[in-house]
């Protein structure tokens, strides 16, 4: 069976699956059990198959640093591990990806499990008729350019936006963008070119009903969250079912789901303390910093290293169970830009205002 195929009938058997649907325990340990014996029978057939064919071909790992991460899609990056994942998905009746290939770190379940209680109990902004919510961002980006000359340059960009949304969601949304400013230069080289290119930034107003402001009804994202699960067994199983045929593996995709649900300022308290127990349920999720700073805020950063070249984090006020954003990381140098640097960062901070621009 060739990958496509493969990838279809994966899809084919998951429309069956319902993630919010009752199971017993029982049940559950059974499936558990039957889907990890179909997982190992599936890997070692999927093994010998390629033994006999020849390895699939698959683009290599690439990380995009220069696109803005509006919604930000991964490639699917085809490997043994994760073919064999599908192919047990399919062959083992599975319930779902989610608590029996292990989880989180204790330490950085801890934290995590901690911030959902914490986020359970909080009261989210209460938007009066009139009245709009105000999610207030500090946005980095990597961008890079390449001239004619065969140069190559690198730099960070940072945005500043505000967005108002209304109490009536139907309503007019209005989204300012002071656009994206150089700010952080790793060389002189890519400085100077920044100046003699004359790169500014272009600030805008966007106006648009129900959030429409790409043709993408920002309302929509809010309605979407309604049907999430709010038992993060399941809601993890939901993500994995959503994200499947992205990013570079099953896991590191689900947390790159979460962070950039996060990030949005709009996730309800119930649904975000489900997240957060979800990404305690996610393998190879670890505290990567105890006292990690992102936009002059202090927090946790919890994150999980993907590949070889990068992390994806996000960072809590362990105090409030507040999400401070989330951060992508380097973890080898890459061109100019040594490793450890956060070349994509959003902060994020929710209010509420009685008027809007």
């Amino acid at each position: 069976m060739n990958q496509r195929a493969l990838e279809e009938q994966v899809r084919r058997h998951l429309a069956t699956v319902d993630p919010a649907a009752s199971i017993a325990e029982q049940e559950l340990a059974t499936s558990r059990e039957r889907s990890l014996r179909a997982f190992q029978t599936a890997e070692t057939n999927l093994l010998d198959q390629m033994s006999k064919t020849g390895s699939p071909q698959h683009a290599p790992t690439v990380v995009s640093l220069s696109v803005e991460r509006q919604r930000r899609r991964r490639k699917w990056v085809t490997s043994v591990a994760a073919a064999a994942v599908l192919a047990g998905i399919v062959a083992g009746d599975l319930v779902g990806l989610a608590g029996w290939r292990g989880s989180a770190t204790a330490e950085a379940a801890e934290v995590l499990n901690t911030a959902a209680e914490t986020a359970i109990t909080s009261t989210d902004p209460v938007v009066n008729p009139g009245q709009y919510l105000r999610i207030r961002s500090t946005n980095v980006w990597s961008t890079e350019d390449w001239p004619e000359d065969g140069s190559k340059y690198q730099w960070l960009d940072t945005e500043k936006m505000d967005m108002y949304i209304p109490a009536d969601r139907t309503s007019e949304w209005v989204w300012l963008r002071s656009g994206r400013v150089p700010t952080t230069f790793f060389d002189d080289k890519a400085r100077n070119y920044v100046q003699e290119q004359g790169i500014q930034a272009h600030p805008e107003t966007l106006r648009a009903p129900k959030g429409e402001f790409y043709g993408q009804p920002g309302g929509t994202l809010t309605t979407d969250m309604s049907t999430f699960p709010r038992d993060p067994y399941r809601l993890l199983n939901h993500i994995y079912i959503r994200t499947l045929g992205a990013g570079q593996s099953v896991d590191g995709e689900a947390l790159v789901f979460i962070a950039d649900l996060l990030r949005t300022g709009l996730v309800p308290a119930d649904l975000r303390a489900a997240l957060y127990k979800a990404a305690a349920m996610i393998p190879g999720v670890t505290i990567m910093e105890g006292q990690a700073n992102l936009d002059g805020r202090t927090g946790v950063a919890i994150g999980r290293t993907e590949g070889t070249l990068t992390r994806q984090e996000i960072i809590i006020d362990p105090k409030t169970g507040q999400l401070i954003g989330e951060r992508e990381v380097l973890t080898k140098d890459y061109g100019v830009m040594p490793a450890g640097t956060p070349f994509a960062w959003t902060a994020v901070e929710t209010s509420v205002s009685d008027t809007a621009p």
